[in-house]
């Protein structure tokens, strides 16, 4: 009985995962053509019963994994070889001993921008942060963070790749993956603060900035020896 329960634990599983190759590009495409919408309808989802939610798309943090287990996937087959903080192994990278503990790095760093961008939400409209006001506008801001980490992570990768007109293509692709990052969460700040696209703007580069900031110094207590 035990093993009959681990296989179709194991068949549950397996459904799983395959789905995503149907529901990550569609989830990944209505974010690029709609981030607006898409960050309306993660708050929207999560009032609705555990079971019935997000029955068409991915889960926003589960996205935003996914997209950095692409970048790294891209890094891999573009040749970008072992990252130097795994190689490093002195200091808080020592702590970074293989890709998956890389990857839960990546994750630290990129989650710091819709934990911020959700903060910034709620300081604007003068009410406390709490858990349960902070999730809804993080998983939003999830969906807006993915296509910017998946982006970013190939120009990164494109930049030290030993392929024609990778030097050119990522700094253009980086800019791409920034400028759109910033105008969905301008748009969005701008829509649900009910405030001209300048304050929403506004908004969003203070909370990019800190985001940023913290992140950097996150990133340095594993560069830095």
């Amino acid at each position: 009985m035990d093993f009959m329960k681990w296989l179709n634990s194991l068949g549950e599983l397996l459904y799983e995962v395959m789905s995503w190759l149907v529901s990550y590009p569609i989830t990944l495409w209505r974010v690029i053509t709609n981030p607006l919408a898409m960050m309306t309808y993660a708050d929207s989802e999560l009032r609705d019963t555990q079971d019935e939610q997000f029955s068409d798309t991915l889960n926003p943090p589960l996205f935003l994994v996914l997209s950095l287990l692409l970048t790294r996937a891209a890094d891999e087959a573009i040749g970008g070889g072992t990252n130097p903080i795994v190689a490093k192994q002195t200091g808080l990278a020592s702590l970074i001993t293989d890709d998956t503990s890389f990857l839960v790095l990546r994750l630290l760093l990129f989650s710091m921008f819709p934990l911020m961008m959700a903060t910034r939400f709620l300081r604007a409209q003068r009410v406390p942060v709490t858990r349960q006001r902070l999730k809804a506008p993080f998983y939003g801001q999830c969906y807006a963070c993915a296509p910017f980490a998946l982006f970013l992570g190939l120009a990164t990768s494109l930049g030290h790749a030993a392929i024609p007109g990778g030097h050119t293509i990522g700094p253009v692709l980086a800019t791409v993956a920034l400028l759109g990052y910033l105008s969905a969460v301008t748009m969005w700040f701008a829509h649900h603060l009910k405030q001209s696209l300048w304050r929403g703007l506004l908004n969003a580069g203070r909370a990019f900035v800190q985001a940023a900031v913290a992140s950097f110094v996150i990133a340095a207590l594993f560069v830095l020896r």
